[in-house]
């Protein structure tokens, strides 16, 4: 029996790295966590603002987006600032649309009429795969957000429809990799970031073949790979929220209960 070969950092190829979410991380946003994978540390915060952009003006419908910034020390030497939304680079561009993208799967965004969620993303160390521990995280948040809107009885129905978590899968020495670390990212064959429900579904695939060219069945690998760990990463979420295992997995998405009005007696 062939031995099985560990991974730079000791993991095994199917193996994520060790990740935690700590949430109330912050305490001025309505949804606050810090999640860490690996070396990878991102801050993601949930911010409620009670308006709308221009064109949604009357559609009777909410909007949810994202914005996602790496701090100067997040890297080996100084990262230069991205000072202001016109001064942004395309990869920040590109990230940041993504998180908002899989997030808005996630929502009904007519359950929250009028209101905006800003999901704020900052990596704090980066060490691979930030956009999507940010999107695992910051789903997190989301759900903080929408259950302080639907206790303090901001809004009446529940928004969240699915879970939504992301992995990096890639291809590395004729073999799959699951969660790349940032060297094993920069020497990979085949570079693939994967965005799925808890329920298995597909929400977004990004796979690039950095050297040369992958077939048909690598992408079905790659896929399998990616929907064992991101059904690891949804029960990772569940725990964090104090949700029973399997609540994300067949669609028991549940509002809390709502925030007990106080009867005030007339005599």
């Amino acid at each position: 029996m062939a031995k099985r070969r560990k991974r730079i950092d000791g993991r095994m190829k199917d193996e994520l790295r060790k990740v935690t979410i700590k949430r109330k991380f912050t305490s001025f946003p309505a949804g606050s966590v810090l999640i860490s994978a690996g070396l990878t540390r991102v801050l993601c915060t949930a911010t409620v603002e009670a308006s709308i952009p221009d064109w949604l003006l009357d559609r009777k419908s909410g909007w949810l987006t994202a914005e996602y910034n790496m701090l100067p020390s997040s890297v080996i030497g100084r990262r230069r600032r991205e000072r202001n939304r016109t001064n942004i680079s395309g990869r920040t561009q590109e990230i940041q649309r993504l998180i908002g993208r899989s997030l808005r799967a996630a929502c009904d965004l007519t359950a929250f009429p009028e209101k905006t969620i800003w999901i704020d993303c900052d990596v704090l160390q980066a060490d691979g795969g930030t956009r999507t521990v940010s999107i695992t995280g910051a789903f997190v948040a989301l759900f903080d957000a929408c259950a302080w809107l639907y206790r303090e009885g901001e809004i009446r129905n529940w928004p969240l429809r699915r879970s939504i978590a992301g992995v990096s899968i890639g291809r590395l020495d004729k073999r799959n990799l699951v969660d790349l670390n940032s060297e094993e990212d920069r020497h990979a064959d085949v570079d693939m970031n994967l965005v799925m429900t808890g329920e298995g579904d597909l929400v977004e695939i990004q796979g690039t073949a950095e050297q040369g060219v992958y077939s048909e069945r690598n992408l079905m690998s790659f896929l399998s790979a990616g929907k064992r760990a991101i059904k690891r990463l949804t029960e990772i979420q569940e725990e964090s929220l104090g949700l029973k295992e399997g609540t994300f997995t067949h669609g028991g998405l549940q509002p809390p209960p709502k925030k007990a009005r106080r009867r005030v007696s007339r005599r």
